[in-house]
């Protein structure tokens, strides 16, 4: 995949044209019964000057508490807030703000985030000079400051295991973990101010709109987890790039409901979630999957998806 382009050096000229003006910046933010917090976002972004708040979009995803209008009443004036007549879940809140946007670029937030600083600019350089950026991933941090692995790689069973059960205590298995968190990619320094990854949290990211449009957009068939992975993975078999950007923080404030447990509401929908994730991709039974792998296994599921035959799974590699 291509990577930005260097810098060119300053060396002064009278006849150097202006440089070409940055792509447009978006955002999005998905609201569900979380006003205050939405409220608290869009405040930070206005503050450090993020977007244009003509450029900010909240979807209310049916909110019974009222949020909606609240919204309304309380966003500051030209941020746009559109009332979906239902909820049909975070990827399909994300379809509505997109569509509500013209933007190159779209920015798209969880509720619980908030800035600090504006180092935007970073990103809508990165997507200017590498014209296969299809996806950028903030970094993520606690209100403490200290950092959320918001990158990783693709899932294969063991990491499954390691995440989601006491195997990931053992000694042995924590180097898994680190590699599939790509812990020393955030760890070590680089001279670009990325590092590419198998997919980012949906917590904040910045995508290319026309990459958006050609993959056909969120994944509607997921209410909640995996959209971000399903997504990313398109852009991935695409040939776009996804990358994370160590130099634009973003606060997380967040509750991790799908860590309830697998029998709570939160963590069934997870499941179903990854259950999805994998009839689309393939199961991944001991090694991450390769990028041919799961393309095959992507059209198998669309031919399916249309009765021209079934689903089988393809046998994974590394």
């Amino acid at each position: 995949m291509a990577s930005p382009v260097p810098v060119p050096s300053s060396a002064p000229t009278s006849a150097a044209s202006p440089p070409a003006p940055l792509p447009s910046l978006g955002v999005v933010i998905v609201n569900y019964c979380t006003c205050d917090l939405t409220l608290r976002c869009v405040a930070s972004m206005l503050q450090h000057g993020i977007a244009q708040a003509e450029h900010i979009v909240v979807v209310d995803n049916d909110s019974p508490d009222g949020s909606g209008a609240r919204l309304q009443a309380d966003l500051p004036p030209g941020v746009v807030t559109v009332l979906s007549a239902r909820n049909g879940g975070f990827g399909a809140g994300v379809n509505i703000g997109m569509a509500a946007l013209g933007t190159d670029l779209v920015l798209v937030l969880n509720p619980d985030t908030y800035f600090e600083s504006n180092r935007m600019d970073v990103i809508r350089n990165m997507f200017n000079e590498s014209q296969k950026l299809g996806v950028a991933g903030l970094k993520l941090v606690n209100p403490d400051g200290s950092l959320q692995y918001s990158a990783r790689r693709f899932y294969s069973l063991p990491d499954i295991l390691v995440r989601r059960t006491p195997l990931g205590k053992l000694a042995p298995m924590r180097q898994l973990e680190h590699s599939h968190l790509l812990t020393r990619k955030w760890r070590q320094p680089s001279q670009t101010p990325f590092f590419e990854a198998d997919w980012v949290m949906g917590t904040g990211f910045v995508v290319r709109r026309s990459a958006f449009e050609q993959i056909g957009r969120m994944d509607e068939g997921y209410f909640l987890y995996f959209e971000e992975v399903d997504l990313c993975a398109r852009m991935w078999i695409e040939g776009w790039q996804v990358v994370a950007v160590p130099e634009v923080a973003l606060v997380h404030d967040h509750q991790r409901s799908s860590a309830a447990g697998i029998l709570s509401p939160a963590g069934k929908t997870h499941l179903r979630s990854m259950a999805r994730f994998f009839a689309k991709f393939g199961v991944p039974w001991l090694s991450r999957p390769s990028r041919a792998h799961m393309a095959a296994a992507l059209a198998r599921w669309q031919a399916s998806q249309h009765g021209r035959g079934p689903v089988t799974e393809p046998q994974h590699g590394g």
